[in-house]
């Protein structure tokens, strides 16, 4: 399979399954696409616009001839997914997903691996607010971080996952996947937490006020809470399923709250602005690698 570009299948045609599609057929790193969704409304919304996918409506036909197979779906749904199609893989076929937990991904999935089919865990760091298929690009995983899970076992699988999303335009980092989700819990799940709160504490508001809030909205509110639309099935179990991590990091972050809260009711000036002024500084350092990395 080194040798020649593999078939691949993307089940799910959300925004990561179509964006994989698409960034397959822009940078031509697939003999064939295939494409599947559980949803009829999906799959006409992919053919209309005309997603650049051969689409089916039986799962077990996408994936018979793949090489790797995607699992661009909830995480709670990945265990699902594979009990349907693993008798169908053919010999050497690479199984990888895009779920934005790791443990609970591989603890559902492990058990289901038949001996001649690799698993490999993996997460694109890359998304918007956006979904469904006419949400996709291309360019969506350019320069962004695609994370991989390894083991001595999928070496050889890994080492494939990994040049076919670097030919997506994507970074790979190896790692582990529990340190995946303490990191992705403060990076990510942790501020999607925090935006829904936002929101809804705005939609609690007294009717005047919240008229107001919404009229009189910032850049600055507007920006931070833009995550509060992504996909609510989507992040609904990603926090049940990266739930241990989520609640340590909120513990933190509730312990900062209560600092801050502390601090301000004691008109304690100086604390807040070395607090500000050191988390400015580490916000300033985060932009200059990403500069960096341009």
């Amino acid at each position: 399979m080194a040798d020649k570009l593999p078939n691949v299948a993307v089940i799910g045609l959300g925004l990561i399954g179509s964006s994989i599609v698409c960034a397959t057929q822009y940078f031509g790193a697939a003999a064939t696409v295939t494409g599947f969704d559980a949803s009829k409304e999906v799959l006409l919304e992919a053919e209309k616009i005309g997603l650049p996918v051969n689409l089916v409506d039986d799962i077990r036909a996408a994936v018979k001839d793949a090489d790797i197979i995607f699992l661009a779906v909830p995480v709670g749904a990945m265990a699902g997914v594979v009990k349907q199609i693993i008798s169908n893989l053919k010999p050497g076929a690479i199984l990888t997903d895009t779920g934005s937990t790791k443990r609970s991904v591989i603890d559902d999935i492990n058990p289901l691996v038949l001996p001649h089919i690799s698993f490999v865990p993996g997460h694109p760091l890359a998304g918007t607010e956006f979904s469904g298929p006419s949400a996709g690009f291309p360019t969506l995983f350019k320069d962004h971080y695609w994370l991989l899970i390894g083991d001595k076992k999928t070496n050889s699988a890994i080492s494939v996952i990994k040049r076919f999303c670097e030919k997506l335009g994507a970074m790979v980092e190896v790692m582990d996947a529990n340190y995946h989700d303490k990191v992705l819990a403060i990076t990510s799940h942790l501020p999607h937490l925090i935006a829904f709160t936002i929101v809804g504490t705005a939609s609690d508001l007294e009717h005047d006020l919240k008229n107001d809030v919404i009229r009189f909205s910032a850049s600055g509110f507007r920006d931070f809470t833009r995550i509060a639309a992504s996909d609510p099935t989507m992040w609904r179990d990603v926090f049940l399923n990266n739930d241990k991590a989520v609640l340590e990091m909120l513990q933190r972050f509730t312990e900062d709250l209560t600092f801050l809260q502390k601090a301000i009711n004691e008109r304690e000036g100086d604390k807040l602005f070395n607090l500000f002024k050191r988390t400015g500084e580490i916000r300033r350092s985060i932009i200059d690698i990403g500069f960096a990395k341009e």
